[in-house]
């Protein structure tokens, strides 16, 4: 089944066997031309740009996702099943339940929380509550210490929902979940992994904080989050 309906790219063997996946499409052009050298565009489909090129001699792809779990999880998929990628890390941003994380705090996700039925579709688990790939998470891990990075781990909040009645959901799920933060695809990326038998884990970059209120711009998402993007490169 290749090309896929969604990505066009007709030889497998030029997406690489790691793919950094940011939301935004903008956000892998900017990573591609940043950190990567002898790139190829091998996807613009929808406008949802995939690259390959290499960063210290290894081969990296790089590709948006879009925006929420329907949208992630139709790229990861045929990226796991249908183009061979053994591991996704995701790259985003998220917004803050946890008034211990300031802009630019960068949070590694070690499970995912959310009331989407995502999971239970795809036949894996019934459970509200998926991990992350522990060994992939562990390289993150060791990576950050190494290059003394600060990393906060713990349970995200995946929500399919943005625009969210009720102005105290972040307080709730942060005390009964203990869900430091929230952002709209990770769960679908973990789902996936485990049904495909992959590795997926999560970095994410506070870009708000729905407890300071403080915001960072469309720009400065999409261009300001290097010390998330040089992790998960180094670690590759």
């Amino acid at each position: 089944m290749i090309p896929t309906p969604h990505i066009e790219l007709e030889d497998k063997s030029l997406i690489a066997k790691t793919v950094l996946m940011p939301g935004d499409p903008l956000r892998a052009k900017f990573i591609a031309e940043k950190y990567l050298t002898d790139i190829v565009k091998f996807n613009t489909v929808r406008n949802m740009f995939g690259y390959t090129g290499n960063y210290r001699g290894k081969k990296v792809s790089v590709m948006g996702s879009g925006m929420g779990m329907p949208s992630i999880g139709i790229y990861s998929y045929e990226l796991f099943k249908f183009y061979d990628v053994e591991q996704i890390i995701r790259v985003g941003s998220a917004g803050a339940y946890s008034d211990k994380l300031d802009l630019y705090d960068v949070v590694l996700a070690s499970h995912a929380y959310s009331e989407s039925s995502y999971a239970k579709t795809m036949g894996v688990s019934n459970r509200k509550k998926l991990s992350a790939t522990k060994s992939l998470t562990n390289k993150i891990i060791k990576k950050a210490e190494k290059l003394a990075l600060p990393l906060t781990i713990g349970t995200i909040h995946s929500s399919d929902v943005f625009y969210r009645p009720g102005g105290s959901v972040h307080e709730t799920l942060f005390k009964e979940q203990q869900c430091l933060c929230v952002e709209m695809e990770a769960f679908a990326l973990f789902a996936n992994a485990k049904a495909l038998n992959k590795k997926a884990a999560c970095l994410l970059t506070i870009s708000d904080s729905l407890v300071t209120k403080k915001v960072t711009t469309a720009q400065e998402r999409e261009k300001a989050f290097t010390a998330m993007m040089e992790l998960a490169l180094e670690v590759i």
